[in-house]
């Protein structure tokens, strides 16, 4: 690939070891139904552990109440906030067809998310990004991570995970459940174009919640 202009700054992304994956908060565009106020969300003395959330995710995706108390948008993601394990922050998200996250990441926060209705399918990278001080990157050969994660099947994800999430299919919805620990400090959002990904904005807590 011809080298990016000498303007914006390029560097390589570090190999990471563990597995990828995960979902982030719908858009500020989506549409939300009410639940709990972040802000009062308990801060815990001992963070949950990743297996924790995951159970928390689970058990979540297997309440079939809790499941059908979410309201569907036909065109855009709903989404209701719950209580999560040890002051973790978690949702409960729908997915009309066709819809997705686009490629982002969860900055310091470590997570878990579970399918609980229909199909989704997450592509990843396996790569640790730098934190900071970057606008463009070039990615290696032998990055990129793809999954299908059926009803009742989920991820555990480390921080600076990098994904996208998304419902492919034509005329299902799908919903799933996540959980994150810190709460999310920040969202960073790319585009991609072949291997160059480029940071687009940075969200914060305030804009989708």
């Amino acid at each position: 690939m011809s080298s990016l202009p000498s303007a914006v700054p390029t560097a390589a992304p570090v190999p990471l070891p563990g597995p990828p994956a995960a979902p982030v908060p719908p858009p500020p565009a989506a549409r939300s139904s009410a639940g709990p106020s972040p802000e009062t969300a308990p801060a815990s003395a001992v963070a949950p552990t990743l297996a924790e959330l995951m159970d928390f995710v689970r058990g979540a995706a297997r309440d079939e109440t809790l499941i059908a108390s979410l309201p569907l948008d036909p065109e855009n993601r709903t989404w209701v906030r719950l209580d999560g394990p040890g002051g973790s922050e978690a949702w409960l998200i729908g997915w009309p067809p066709g819809t997705g996250t686009g490629w982002h990441d969860h900055a310091e926060s470590f997570g878990a998310f579970t399918t609980a209705a229909g199909v989704l399918k997450e592509h990843s990278l396996a790569v640790r990004l730098p934190t900071d001080g970057w606008r463009t990157l070039e990615l290696t050969e032998g990055v990129d991570r793809a999954r299908v994660l059926a009803t009742g099947q989920g991820r555990a994800f480390g921080q600076n995970h990098v994904h996208e999430v998304l419902n492919e299919s034509g005329n299902a919805h799908a919903v799933s459940v996540h959980a994150y620990y810190p709460p999310l400090p920040r969202i960073r959002r790319f585009s991609r174009t072949g291997a160059v990904l480029r940071l687009e904005q940075t969200e914060h807590p305030q804009d989708w919640q």
